[in-house]
């Protein structure tokens, strides 16, 4: 991924049929290769003629889209949210067996959340929650701790100074070739594949930030 224009869609951190039987191939080509790709097609498109915004990185466009030009604010908030959400959600996941060592992260949802199975019914009760398209997501709030919140859309907890540590698709792209309507068999098979040692790495880098 570039760090600013002109934006690329980096190539998946696994094959696409690295995640079956939880996460299907056709899904994911679809989803990393036409929804991601016309995302960055659009931001990029909306950039072209903005030359003071191509230094740019994809952070500071979407943090700072209410300063922009009203005529690119709503596109920079989608196609930019929609570019972030994306590869942040592709990257999340895994196929290595070392996937599920959470690290200090496990100790901290243990603190927040009492139990691990707590942990997982009220992400995934949050991500059933959603109302037509969005994300569910696990953040650090600094000075506060873990916890859980939800995205409309391709907006991003970025924006409200969380530092996302977790997240899930719920747009219907992301489970409708597989799991049809049944969300929430989706969002089970979704925890068969987290990446957790990446949130751990995540949450100690954010841990270890002064801001």
């Amino acid at each position: 991924m570039n760090e600013h224009y002109p934006f690329v869609n980096p190539p998946l951190p696994y094959a696409y049929d690295a995640l079956e039987p939880f996460i299907d191939t056709k899904t994911m080509c679809l989803h990393h290769d036409r929804h991601l790709q016309t995302y960055v097609n659009n931001l990029n498109e909306t950039l072209k003629g903005w030359c003071d915004l191509h230094d740019w990185s994809l952070e500071k466009l979407i943090c700072n889209a209410d300063c922009l030009p009203e005529v690119i604010r709503q596109s920079i908030q989608n196609n930019g949210g929609g570019v972030y959400n994306h590869i942040f959600y592709f990257n999340g996941m895994s196929d290595l067996e070392s996937r599920s060592n959470a690290g200090m992260l496990f100790s901290a949802i243990l603190e927040d959340f009492g139990s691990i199975d707590s942990f997982f019914q009220e992400f995934k009760n949050k991500a059933l929650s959603v109302f037509g398209s969005g994300y569910a997501w696990l953040v650090l709030e600094r000075g506060s701790g873990l916890k859980l919140v939800t995205s409309a859309n391709q907006n991003t907890p970025i924006v409200k100074n969380l530092c996302p540590i977790a997240a899930i698709d719920v747009w219907e792209h992301a489970y409708y070739l597989k799991h049809y309507n049944q969300r929430a068999a989706y969002i089970d098979d979704w925890f068969q594949v987290v990446d957790w040692c990446y949130a751990n790495e995540l949450y100690m880098k954010y841990k270890s930030s002064p801001s």
